[in-house]
């Protein structure tokens, strides 16, 4: 009798912490990755659009090299760009939940008009709208939800993600739950969000793993109309789109028509600007910037330019040493390679002075460590990783070398040198060796051609020390085929950055990564500390705690010495032709295109 009445008193307990697990999750219009969204139930729009901006016209996006496919969630072949695209929209495909780039990690309703999640995160569940429709006029259904998260798991691009997943459940006419393997990744419910909708009706699992010319049947609002494979693909707005009334739509999606035209090199496509044939340029030379834009369409205002600053942290740009080389293997050879790159001198006469150095992965924001002595917090977790952080990267003493402009500053060699000898390397001849084989230092920098003129100053500097560098100047189909084989020494990467850092760091920087081809641990990180942090950063229920977080794994990348640090803009220069105009609100994450409008 006792033991069946302790029987009794256990599922009553469990059935009450499953009660008090479901209860304290309510359904929402959106969900934060910290703290409450900023927009109330009953939002007309997100605050950056003009939401009466006209609908009509075109727009012409360009880019250089080509394309030799419209699936962009594979690995195999080269997809055009604008089809699935954080700067140009999502135009083909949606997912579940939009983000709103005023705030640091908010999603609001799309294909999902509602979202449930319990405080501990140990699930999320989402009410689709019953308006929603693929371009075929068929309805969204939690079927189609599950099939696409099993689509892309076993056929897409690899997410770490996926392996947090532990069931996924239709749980009414139009809900779908996915449970998770614990909750101690906060951000989780925000990435399945994110999740790309695909319908089972129309959706061949075979041909989805595949490059392919043929798009498949998507929700959103542009259908594309034309490929013709490495030079163009032409979307038209959906007339029937079933969106556009949507508060997180208004203000979206003006252009009837969106081409992306592509150029066989960047000299063409300065030309093609300039006579009209791409209407927006973001340019990223400084040169460029600076010395070719006195055209006529400049000078008399029919070309309008920019330069428009951003909220948001400014990332790291840099050349990444693959370790999976020996080579790279020693933290102080990395250091002193670094040291190696005269910034000073790059910046004055190739840059005119309109470039600053990189030093941290958040540059520019709270969450970089640079300048800033550890907190509490900080060093309580990196306690768990001792001798991971270098002394002065943790008291905010550290600074990135500065040498004299010279491009050959003999103190900063003499002092990569030393490095270099504590490392195992010393000079023989002319040449740098490695003291105990008496092999030369050497390694190749994959580069496409728009990448050179840095990788050629540096290898000079290299060159000066005695390490002997060559440059491989691939086309864009060789390159982006060999990055996702790690098949190089050293490219330059640039590693975009957010206000709420989170899963991507996985994809980027964990150990299992490292092993996974097709991610984007270019530099073959294999650290317990960067693990230990990247998941501390997914559990941190607070902004404060989150920041220290951070601040400390900030700490771990600098001191790892992984890449060497280019620099980057304090603004974004955009050229643009006059008909194309953009609301006079720019949103926390800079300039969104997606907003913009046509206007004679």
């Amino acid at each position: 009798m006792i033991s069946r009445l302790r029987y009794v008193v256990s599922v009553l307990a469990i059935a009450l912490l499953l009660a008090a697990a479901y209860a304290d999750a309510e359904p929402k219009h959106a969900i934060a990755m910290i703290g409450e969204p900023a927009l109330s139930y009953g939002f007309e729009h997100l605050t950056y659009v003009n939401p009466d901006a006209p609908k009509g016209g075109r727009i012409r996006y360009g880019m250089v090299g080509t394309f030799d496919s419209v699936n962009p969630f594979v690995l195999k072949g080269t997809a055009s760009r604008g089809i699935v695209d954080n700067l140009w929209g999502n135009n083909v495909y949606e997912t579940l939940m939009s983000r709103s780039y005023d705030e640091p990690f908010t999603m609001y309703g799309l294909l999902a008009e509602g979202v449930e999640t319990p405080q501990d995160r140990s699930w999320v569940e989402f009410t689709l709208n019953p308006k929603a429709r693929f371009s075929d006029g068929k309805p969204v259904r939690p079927e189609d939800v599950i099939f696409s998260y099993n689509l892309q798991k076993d056929h897409g691009r690899p997410k770490g993600w996926y392996k947090k997943i532990a069931k996924v459940e239709k749980t009414g006419k139009n809900s779908v739950r996915f449970e998770f393997s614990d909750g101690s990744d906060r951000e989780l419910p925000l990435i399945v969000s994110l999740m790309f909708v695909f319908p089972e009706h129309a959706t061949d699992p075979v041909a989805f793993g595949k490059s392919s010319l043929t798009p498949f049947v998507g929700s959103g609002a542009y259908l594309i109309e034309k490929v013709e494979a490495g030079r163009r693909i032409v979307m038209r707005r959906n007339p029937d789109y079933w969106g556009k009334d949507l508060p997180v739509k208004r203000g979206f999606d003006n252009f009837d028509e969106i081409t992306v035209e592509y150029f066989r090199d960047q000299t063409a496509y300065d030309e093609a600007f300039k006579k009209g044939l791409i209407d927006i340029n973001l340019e990223s030379d400084p040169k460029r910037w600076t010395n070719n834009y006195g055209f006529p369409a400049v000078t008399d205002g029919r070309v309008v330019l920019e330069e428009i600053t951003s909220g948001t942290p400014k990332g790291m740009t840099g050349f990444v040493m693959n370790m999976r080389n020996p080579v790279f293997k020693d933290v102080r050879v990395r250091r002193a390679l670094s040291m190696f790159l005269d910034f000073e001198w790059l910046n004055k006469n190739l840059y005119f002075d309109r470039y600053r150095r990189n030093s941290s992965y958040f540059e520019d924001s709270e969450l970089s460590a640079i300048g800033r002595p550890a907190d509490a917090v900080e060093k309580d977790l990196l306690a768990r990783f001792p001798d991971t952080v270098r002394p002065d990267v943790l008291d905010g003493t550290y600074r990135i070398t500065r040498s004299d402009g010279s491009g050959r500053d003999r103190k900063v060699i003499r002092a990569a040198l030393v490095l270099m000898k504590q490392a195992g390397y010393g000079r023989k001849g002319s040449e740098i060796v490695n003291l105990e084989t008496g092999e030369p230092l050497v390694f190749e920098i994959l580069i496409l051609n728009t990448q050179e003129r840095v990788a050629a100053a540096w290898r000079k500097s290299l060159a000066i020390a005695g390490i002997n560098v060559s440059l491989r100047v691939v086309d864009a189909s060789q390159y982006w085929e060999r990055l996702k084989n790690f098949d190089y020494d050293v490219i330059q990467w640039v590693y975009s950055a957010s206000l709420s850092p989170g899963n991507e760091q996985n994809f980027r920087w964990s150990s299992a990564a490292a092993d996974n081809f097709g991610t984007w641990n270019f530099a073959g990180a294999k650290s317990p500390a960067i693990d230990g942090l990247i998941d501390a950063m997914l559990s941190a229920g607070t902004r404060e705690e989150f920041v220290s977080t951070v601040r400390a794994y900030d700490r771990v990348l600098i001191s790892g010495a992984y890449l060497v640090p280019l620099f980057y803009a304090p603004e974004t220069w955009y050229a643009r032709w006059a008909h194309i105009k953009h609301p006079a609100k720019h949103s926390l994450y800079g300039a969104q295109p997606t907003t913009w409008w046509y206007e004679e």
